[in-house]
């Protein structure tokens, strides 16, 4: 039997040129590295993150695709993509996971594990 699995990592960068801290606006780069680790070809079909702030404001963001598109990827294939994220807060964090379906269209997820939305440089 078939072993579909995706395992994703992410690295986070501040992104001055869209953060307004005057306006309370703080933008994050977040770089996501989804590898097929299962033992089956699979596909990404749509994303769905829940971004929360130091303040408890959360936004939820689902939809097809990652920036326009849907990799298919045999075991051992990996998919980079980089994207960005606005809160109201200095800090806060994302967590998500992606709707991928097999050749045999078996459906399953790949989680996210929650990551922090900040500036190395200003944590303690």
């Amino acid at each position: 039997m078939a072993h579909p699995r995706f395992t994703c990592s992410v690295q986070v960068q501040p992104l001055p040129e869209q953060t307004q801290a005057d306006q309370g606006l703080y933008a994050f780069s977040y770089t996501v590295t989804i590898e097929n680790s299962g033992d089956i070809t699979a596909q990404l079909v749509a994303r769905h993150w829940h971004i929360v702030d130091t303040q408890g404001q959360e936004q939820e963001v689902k939809g097809l695709a990652v920036v326009g598109h849907q990799p298919l990827l045999a075991p051992g294939q990996k998919f980079q993509y980089s994207s960005w994220a606005q809160i109201g807060t200095p800090q806060g964090s994302m967590r998500g996971r992606y709707l991928c379906v097999t050749e045999q269209a078996e459906v399953f997820y790949a989680e996210v594990p929650e990551f922090t939305l900040a500036d190395s440089g200003t944590l303690h």
